[in-house]
Parts: structure tokens; sequence; C-alpha cells
């Protein structure tokens, strides 16, 4: 994996590239960002240079040893840690990282580093209730593993994918090693909700921000996926706030049945908070704690999308909104009642159910506050 396969973050690659030719290596780095925004594959990609023997011009050579086996996730001195279970799983046991390994190559493999959580827990079949985690005996592995000498490179890199997965007790045994390592010892902590870490893993590691794909860069590899309309290759853009995931699934029609479930859910909050129902918002929290988890993120996700467009649109900024079809034809008709008094609230009630949902809350609780709290900013401006 070498940074020109990264998707965009043109910047953030020369910093990275940077601190390795100046010698500023952090010895504990957390890189943060959802998976459709690249941070894994950036992490791979900057290991790779890190441990390339024969870079050059800003990136790994790509064709020695150390960067073939590093691409294929098979590098001795890289060690892999992330959140796994499984089906049927006998009292007592517990499943580790290696277990499947063979796995998670072929997933990185398949995607170039670009999976989310859910493809990966896909991939393991573990069914609409389980989820993975990372346990206390994994955290024996990891100081057990670095122990050891570096068989080939400098450096011993243990890379941990979602360690807001760790179990407190896991997280609690690798604090020291965090903190004072080995000589030549790496940690990567690749996360997209860092908020979840303990507050001292995170005073013991050094941020690397993996923002948005810049929208210019997912216009043109929507083109370069056959979007031969310029028009609908920027929409497409705009829609996938800089995910490369969320892009792919609005270039195959992937998330269209989903994306209109969310739009009618949105609508429905929307006419039943304009009109005072408390009762029904009360049944609309019930349908939504329904769902699966990523389904709320996403129709979070899609309510703030769509606030923000009927603002703009309230605002007289028309030219610069991304809406067609129905979803313009009910912000065009809903943007009289958000303006100025009201987008920052409404905007701050989503973040904060996100984060709730993010951290596991119960979401009956979660959407009936956010229901009844949302039906008190709407109202004609």
């Amino acid at each position: 994996m070498q940074f020109k396969d990264i998707i965009g973050h043109h910047e953030l690659k020369k910093r990275l590239v940077h601190s390795v030719d100046a010698g500023r290596i952090s010895h504990a780095q957390l890189f943060t960002g959802a998976a459709g925004q690249g941070s894994l594959a950036l992490a791979v990609a900057y290991v790779q240079y890190l441990c390339c023997r024969n870079r050059h011009d800003g990136d790994s050579c790509g064709v020695c040893p150390d960067c073939q086996q590093i691409a294929a996730l098979a590098h001795p001195d890289l060690h892999l840690v992330f959140p796994v279970n499984k089906q049927g799983k006998k009292s007592g046991e517990v499943a580790l990282s290696d277990e499947f390994l063979p796995r998670f190559r072929e997933l990185f493999a398949e995607s170039r580093g670009y999976f989310s959580p859910q493809e990966w827990y896909d991939r393991l079949d573990l069914g609409k209730t389980l989820k993975g985690a990372i346990a206390a005996r994994e955290a024996d592995e990891m100081i057990r593993k670095l122990s050891f000498k570096s068989f080939e490179s400098d450096y011993k890199v243990m890379l941990i994918w979602l360690p807001e997965a760790m179990k407190e007790e896991a997280a609690n045994k690798i604090l020291k090693i965090l903190e004072e390592p080995w000589e030549k010892t790496l940690f990567i902590l690749v996360s997209e909700q860092p908020t979840r870490l303990l507050k001292t893993i995170l005073s013991r590691t050094q941020e690397v921000t993996v923002g948005r794909i810049e929208e210019g860069v997912l216009e043109q590899k929507a083109r370069e996926e056959g979007i031969d309309d310029p028009l609908q290759a920027r929409n497409m853009a705009r829609l996938a706030s800089g995910n490369l995931l969320e892009l792919n699934h609005l270039i195959t029609g992937e998330s269209d049945q989903q994306r209109r479930e969310n739009f009618t859910l949105f609508c429905s909050l929307m006419r039943l908070s304009y009109n005072d129902k408390h009762l029904e918002l009360i049944g609309w929290a019930e349908e939504v704690a329904a769902l699966p988890r990523e389904q709320q993120r996403s129709l979070l996700r899609d309510a703030a999308r769509l606030l923000r467009e009927s603002f703009m649109l309230h605002a007289g900024m028309n030219d610069i909104s991304y809406l067609w079809g129905e979803e313009l034809q009910f912000c065009t008709k809903f943007a009289p009642f958000v303006g100025v008094e009201n987008i920052e609230p409404l905007i701050a009630q989503i973040e904060e159910a996100q984060a709730q949902i993010n951290q596991n809350g119960n979401s009956m609780i979660v959407f009936t506050h956010f229901a009844l709290a949302v039906s008190k900013m709407i109202k004609h401006l």
C-alpha cells in the first residue's frame, strides 16, 4: 500500500512523509476518521513508507521485500489486532485476531483498505446481534509479541484497528507499554470513534486526523467509475460527504433503498414535529429504535444533510443546493422552517444523538428525546 494508492489527502500525505524523513516519529499515533475516508489504508501506507528500504519521491518503492510484505499485511514485524468474535463460541473461549488474520488480509486486499466495520463483521458472519471485540487476552498477546526483537525491519509495529472495541481490561493492560514502549516499537491505532477510547489512551497518543476526502477528488473518481454526466458526478461527490464508500454505494445504487427509507422517516419526523403530534413522535422513535445501528447512524447523517440543504434554500442559495427529485420538492416546501434561529440547535441535537448511538446508548431513549427536542424547534420562521 503506497501513498499514491490513497484517494485524496495530498497535504496530509506530505506531512506524514516529512515527519518520517525528519526523524520525528511518535511511538504511539492515533489515526482518526471514517473507514470511507481511508484512515486504515493511510495508516498502512505510512507504515510501509517507514519500513521501506528504498523510499524516494515521497513514497515507498513498492517492490522491496518490506513493501511487498506490508502491502499483503504479512510482514513479520507488523502485528495486527482488530475486533473479532464468532458464532457458537464455547464458554470460556476467547477469540483472538490471529485466528481470523487470513480473512482480514483477504478483505483488505479486495477493498484496498477501504471497508467498514460492518463489512468486516459480515465477513465473520456474526449476524445482526453479535459484534466484534478486543479481549483482555489479546492485550497479553500484544505485549508478548512486542517483547521479541524485530526480524527484518528497524521497527516493530502494532497496528490496532478499531481500538474503541477494546474491553476496558484490555485497554488498561497496554497503558504502560503504550507510554514507555521498547526501543523502535511503534503503536498505530486506527479509530472511527476516538471519543470512546479511555482518556489515558488518548493522552498517550499523537492524533493524525484523517478528514473527508476532497469533493473534487471524489468527483473525478465518479467520472473514472463511469459517471459521464458532469452534473451527476458533482452531485454524487457532494452527497458522498467525503466518504469513498458512500460514493461507491451511490454509483452502484446500493444505498438508494436506504436513502429512500431515511428520507421517508425524515419527512415523517418534520411533519409530526410541526403539528405537535407528541404521541405519534414516540411511535416514530419506536420505529427508528428497531432499526440496525448502522441504519440509525445513516438516518442521522441524512437528516443533517437535508436540514443543511433546507437551510441553504431558505437563505436563497439555490445555486449550490445539490438536491433533486422528491428531496428537492420536500425541502423547498420545508425551507421556511429552517433558518439561522434553529439550524445550529437542530444540528447539535443530531450530533448528540449520533454520539449516544456510537456509545451504545438505549435507542428508544435516544430517539424519543431526539424527536421531542426537534419538535420544539420546528416552526415557521
